[in-house]
């Protein structure tokens, strides 16, 4: 008889694998007819929809243009700051335009709308976008200030740009939120889901927040889309700004309706706090004390906290334990 070679033991388990690999091509016409069945989703069309990644890589171009000088390896000076930022700016209009121009035609086709001539508002509404960026830098300078008075722990204004979560996630909003008020679908809840997913932060871009907004520590902070929040307004980890529970049929009648809370200005709100509801309204100059549930309204210039706990204080088991083998040892 014949010994099997080493040789023979590698053609028949290139031959096994290759019967596996003729499985798969079976898979595939599954997975081609569950697209055309509806009960799935998918975006079967030769018309291409908004890139995520180059959403994502929007919001860093835009970090080099409002915070110019930080995020870059090269010296930025007087001498070449005009040349730095028209390179930027010129590259942010071609890759923005294409994103808005998909995403207004994608919303166009997939809803059936009229003709709006998607290139020509693309162009407009992107051209309109950045106009907007001086005025946006002047009110996260207000931003980052707030952050500096209000945090004894910050060392200067550059510590606060390089390393805050706050001030991160606060400058995706207000970018989002221009973007939203052009009616650009799809990109704003993008771009601030993804400094939700690098902050903890989750701020929804239709909220309106007001001047010198500050955010200590960040994470697990929830603000939703129809939330009103007043200048200089500090709160802190854990804060939940948000709409009471509804069932499906009042999603539908309050998709569109005030569901969030409003704070007014010079309020602080302390971590844990859950605020909700859309007749809500936090008055100026309040308080909200730290693990408050709040569902009603507070009137100007209130503090409210939850009553002090009865805490127990008691000896250690091991500390008992050692004192009776003293009194066992004197006996």
């Amino acid at each position: 008889m014949k010994r099997a070679t080493n040789g023979d033991k590698c053609k028949k388990e290139i031959q096994s694998a290759k019967s596996y690999r003729d499985e798969v091509p079976a898979v595939v016409d599954a997975l081609v007819a569950s697209c055309s069945r509806g009960g799935c989703f998918d975006h079967v069309s030769a018309e291409p929809i908004p890139y995520r990644e180059a959403i994502i890589d929007i919001l860093h171009r835009l970090a080099l243009i409002l915070y110019p000088g930080y995020f870059i390896r090269t010296r930025l000076d007087s001498i070449n700051l005009e040349y730095y930022l028209g390179q930027q700016v010129i590259a942010l209009y071609e890759i923005l335009s294409e994103q808005v121009i998909l995403a207004i035609r994608h919303d166009c086709i997939r809803h059936n709308q009229s003709c709006v001539h998607c290139e020509t508002l693309g162009h407009q509404l992107t051209l309109e976008f950045l106009r907007k960026l001086p005025p946006l830098r002047a009110m996260l300078a207000g931003d980052i200030r707030a952050a500096f008075d209000g945090d004894p722990a910050a060392k200067g204004y550059d510590e606060i740009i390089f390393s805050y979560p706050g001030i991160r996630a606060i400058t995706v909003y207000r970018i989002a939120h221009e973007l939203y008020h052009l009616n650009i679908p799809l990109m704003p809840r993008i771009m601030t889901e993804y400094a939700h997913s690098q902050t903890g932060i989750d701020i929804h871009p239709g909220a309106h927040i007001g001047d010198r907004f500050f955010i200590d520590h960040g994470t697990g902070v929830v603000i939703g889309e129809t939330c009103t929040i007043g200048n200089r307004v500090r709160i802190y980890q854990g804060v939940t700004l948000g709409a009471l529970s509804l069932s499906k049929a009042e999603c539908r009648r309050l998709r569109s309706k005030k569901r969030h809370p409003s704070i007014e200005d010079d309020v602080i709100i302390y971590a844990n706090a859950t605020i909700l509801g859309g007749d809500t309204v936090v008055g100026t100059r309040s308080v909200i004390g730290g693990n408050v549930w709040l569902t009603h309204s507070v009137p100007p210039d209130t503090e409210v906290f939850i009553k002090k706990q009865d805490l127990i204080f008691g000896a250690k088991q091991y500390k008992k334990q050692a004192s009776k083998q003293q009194l066992r040892s004197k006996k």
